[in-house]
């Protein structure tokens, strides 16, 4: 067929409902406002590890859906989230992305998170425990056990993640995603782990293409390294497995990482219970990996930030125990794929920053294509077919054409 004029390139593709999706979910700004607002306040975020949260008073700063978030380990070692927000003028509190409220800071006390306009002062189970001039300023009218930090849904699960939500009433963190962590429940909580890499990295691409290239395969031949390590029958193989809410899990196979030069089994440094040089991947909604392949585990977190910017955090974690010499070669493995400059990761990020670049707000629609149905095997679109059906019950948006109202597959079959 000779190339598309205006008309055709903007018709529907011959293809089933829930096989492909309009443009528009990645570049309108109304759909991202609504995302915020229906998905990302609503669900669960593992918002750090608490192995960067090591002794009593540590904290970490970041932030949901634009509030910004603070964590902190209590003096009972308990590991609890708060708004950063200061309940006097809505102030932010902490403005270091990491630290210590042990010692004093030059604006507060020790063991105190202080807020620096006007002093006001908590701990860190959030309640208030001092307010400048109360008596002066307030008289009886008010006084710091009236007020306190806004508390925020916290558990640490899954191999010592920390997870937040906004929602007091979220579905429950093992109703959520417990099934998908089946896979490797075992592996990751047989022992403490620890976080050994941290990089974070802004994007100019919508959220949910980052997502999609975490979950298909079908790429794999834009990276030179999985082609000469991992081609083979058990390779193509894997299965995508869906979950409810939205998720999905790639099965495991052997890597042949002894057929690329300079490489070597990383079968001495599995972690507990994981076959050697295997690899799982989880993939979480509405945009969470979880990646253990072999010696290292990776965990992609996304803030989405405009229709158009994400921001992604990338942590690589091994087993807290490591000797010296062990952590340097799961550093060694984790950042040969997975770091800045692995061989990996930034393929993945120039295919998804490609995509970011003809989806600009403003943008014309098109159809984006998930029609591909391989059995639910890696280069089966089905787990971006799930996402999408998922995204559209939150969001009650046709993910084909988003100004309609969500229809379950089965409605949207006879409504065509």
């Amino acid at each position: 067929m000779p190339a598309k004029n205006h008309k055709q390139w903007l018709a529907d593709p011959p293809l089933q409902p829930g096989e492909w999706v309009d443009s528009r979910v990645y570049s309108d700004p109304r759909i991202f406002e609504d995302e915020l607002k229906n998905i990302f306040r609503r669900t669960w975020i593992p918002v750090c590890h608490e192995s960067e949260l090591p002794n009593l008073y540590d904290f970490r700063t970041t932030s949901i859906a634009r509030e910004p978030i603070i964590v902190c380990r209590g003096p009972d070692n308990e590991v609890r989230a708060f708004l950063n927000v200061c309940a006097h003028r809505g102030m932010i509190i902490e403005r270091r992305p990491s630290g210590s409220f042990l010692d004093g800071q030059p604006s507060g006390n020790p063991k105190r998170m202080t807020c620096m306009f006007h002093a006001w002062q908590y701990d860190l189970k959030g309640n208030c425990v001092y307010i400048s001039r109360e008596k002066e300023g307030y008289q009886d009218r008010l006084c710091k056990e009236n007020v306190g930090l806004r508390r925020l849904r916290c558990e640490v699960k899954f191999g010592g993640f920390v997870w937040v939500s906004l929602n007091d009433n979220p579905i429950p963190l093992e109703e959520w995603c417990g099934k998908p962590f089946e896979c490797l429940r075992k592996s990751l909580e047989a022992e403490p782990l620890e976080v050994f890499h941290y990089h974070k990295a802004i994007i100019p691409t919508n959220y949910k293409l980052w997502h999609d290239t975490n979950s298909e395969f079908y790429h794999d031949f834009m990276h030179y390294h999985n082609r000469v390590t991992g081609f083979n029958d058990a390779y193509f193989g894997r299965k995508n497995e869906s979950f409810e809410h939205g998720h999905v899990v790639v099965g495991t196979f052997e890597v042949n990482y002894d057929k690329y030069e300079g490489f070597e089994s990383r079968a001495a440094l599995s972690f507990p219970y994981l076959p050697p040089n295997q690899w799982y991947m989880i993939d979480l909604f509405p945009g969470m990996n979880f990646n253990l392949r072999g010696s290292a585990l990776r965990c992609d977190v996304v803030t989405p930030l405009a229709p158009d910017k994400v921001m992604i955090e990338f942590r690589g974690l091994g087993l807290k125990r490591d000797t010296e010499e062990e952590r340097q070669t799961r550093v060694n493995h984790h950042n040969s794929i997975w770091g800045p400059f692995g061989r990996n990761l930034h393929e993945d990020l120039l295919g998804v920053t490609g995509q970011g670049a003809t989806m600009l707000p403003g943008s014309e629609p098109r159809r984006i294509l998930h029609g591909r149905r391989e059995n639910q095997t890696i280069h089966d679109e089905n787990g971006m077919r799930h996402y999408y059906s998922e995204w559209g019950k939150w969001m009650n948006r046709l993910p084909r054409d988003p100004a309609q109202p969500y229809l379950a597959p089965a409605a949207a079959d006879a409504a065509e």
